[in-house]
């Protein structure tokens, strides 16, 4: 029986986060969401269950409303890795969750990397 993308994306997710919790113990998780249409991020602290710091491309101020590409994907990592830094966060672990690591995905994290933040 074939599996439907959606069972298949979320055992993705669970295989990727169980391996990062094991290995990155203590540090806040950078969590990525990708929809059709916009792209969000958030800096979770998961031993206290907060969101520290999150930017998204439905936000006014990065002026990428309702876009999803390359260059709305850089401009949320660098809005992220500033907040960060405001937030006193200098190194977090990259959860791509379900999505791969190419595109979108890999172009906020590069960009976060180069505001800053240590993943």
């Amino acid at each position: 029986m074939a599996n439907s993308k959606r069972t298949l994306f979320l055992k993705r997710r669970l295989r990727v986060r169980n391996k990062l919790r094991k290995v990155n113990a203590g540090r806040p998780r950078l969590s990525v969401h990708r929809s059709n249409k916009n792209i969000s991020v958030q800096l979770i602290d998961d031993v206290r269950g907060v969101t520290l710091a999150s930017a998204s491309t439905l936000e006014k101020d990065l002026g990428v409303i309702g876009k999803n590409n390359v260059e709305a994907a850089a401009k949320v990592g660098t809005a992220i890795a500033e907040r960060a830094k405001k937030a006193g966060v200098e190194e977090a672990y990259f959860d791509r969750g379900g999505f791969l690591y190419h595109g979108k995905v890999k172009a906020l994290a590069d960009a976060a990397r180069e505001g800053g933040l240590k993943l």
